[in-house]
């Protein structure tokens, strides 16, 4: 509307929400809370592995918190990090006489890493997309 808009993200039981004017945020929150039971925990810093920091000068979204978990979860701690996610000339082929891998584990690490790719475009290429 002319006075501003609210945006609002809602996942499971969680909602995070702002607005372009306090006073549409402030009505959001009195509408809401008038509905639903509902608790404010004051101003967003981290939301399903991401760490947001907001600031005048905008906001920003990092993920290195998530990507370090990972890095523990997969026991990779003692891996040395290359320098480029992945070579762009490196042909890839099937390895067929290569050993059987866990599946379960596989698509854990890979949708971990699909995840990541939303603060982190430069896997996108090692990961698949």
């Amino acid at each position: 509307s002319k006075e501003g808009m609210v945006v609002a993200q809602i996942y499971v039981d969680d909602i995070v929400f702002g607005g372009t004017s306090d006073l549409l945020v402030e009505r959001f929150v009195k509408t809401m809370t008038s509905e639903f039971k509902m608790s404010m925990v004051g101003e967003l810093t981290y939301f399903l592995g991401l760490q947001i920091k907001q600031s005048d000068a905008g906001i920003t979204v990092s993920q290195s918190t998530y990507a370090k978990n990972l890095v523990e979860r997969f026991g990779m701690c003692s891996s040395k990090p290359p320098r480029t996610p992945m070579s762009t000339t490196v042909k890839l082929s099937r390895d067929e006489s290569g050993k059987s891998v866990d599946a379960k584990l596989y698509r854990g690490m890979i949708g971990s890493l699909l995840y990541l790719t939303a603060s982190r475009p430069d896997l996108c290429l090692s990961v698949g997309l």
